[in-house]
C-alpha cells in the first residue's frame, strides 16, 4: 500500500485536532474530487512500520483526538490489510482515541461484502468509530456541511450500523456559532 500524505494536525477531517491519513489508490474518481491525484495506486511512499510508528507518535499527544482514514480511497481492498494494521495499533495503544474513516463506499455495500467473506474488512469495520459514508457528488456539493463534501454523504455510527444491520446516522454533530467560534460537538 502507499500513502499520499500525513497530516499530524489536521482540524477539517473529524472533531478536534486529529492525525489523518491519505492512502493513494481508489477506483471511484468522483468528479471534482480534491485529491484526485491520489486516485493512482502508486502515488506517494510506502507505507510501512515507520510510517505506523510516526502515526502512532503523533497520536500520543494529549491535545490529538485521534485518527482520520482518507484517500484516495482506504477501503479498496488494495488499501484494507495495511489500514488494518495501523488501526490495530491505534486500538491496542491508545483505545481511547477516535477512528473516522471517510470512504467512497455506502455503508450497504461495505455490508455486503463483509457478508460474501471478506473477514480483512469485516475486522477493520469493527475498529472504526465513525464512517463517512458515499461517493463526493460535486452537483451536491456543500461547503456548509461538517466534515463531508456533498449532501449525499452520511455521517454514520459504525458501532451501532454494524450491530443494527443498517446505517445510523452519527447522533449530536452539528456546529453551532458562538460568537466568532464554530463548535463542534460529538
Amino acid at each position: 500500500m502507499n500513502y499520499a500524505t500525513v497530516k499530524y494536525n489536521d482540524v477539517a477531517n473529524g472533531p478536534g485536532v486529529r492525525v489523518s491519513l491519505f492512502v493513494s489508490g481508489c477506483r471511484h474518481r468522483c468528479k471534482g474530487c480534491f485529491n484526485s491525484e491520489a486516485w493512482d495506486f502508486n502515488y506517494g511512499n510506502e507505507f510501512d512500520g515507520s510510517v505506523i510508528d510516526s502515526i502512532i507518535s503523533a497520536l500520543e499527544h494529549g491535545y490529538v483526538e485521534g485518527l482520520s482514514l482518507l484517500g484516495g480511497e482506504p477501503l479498496e481492498p488494495e488499501n484494507q490489510e495495511g489500514v488494518l494494521a495501523l488501526v490495530k495499533r491505534v486500538r491496542e495503544l491508545l483505545p481511547k482515541k477516535t477512528v473516522w474513516c471517510y470512504t467512497g463506499f455506502c455503508f450497504e455495500e461495505l455490508l455486503e461484502k463483509v457478508n460474501d467473506g471478506n473477514a480483512v474488512l469485516g475486522e477493520l469495520l469493527s475498529l472504526i468509530d465513525v464512517l463517512v459514508d458515499g461517493r463526493f457528488v460535486e452537483d451536491k456539493k456543500d461547503a456548509s456541511l461538517i466534515f463531508r463534501g456533498s449532501s449525499n454523504q452520511r455521517i454514520l455510527d459504525l458501532k451501532a450500523s454494524i450491530s443494527q444491520g443498517k446505517a445510523v446516522l452519527l447522533d449530536g454533530v452539528w456546529k453551532r456559532k458562538m460568537g466568532s467560534t464554530d463548535i463542534y460537538e460529538v
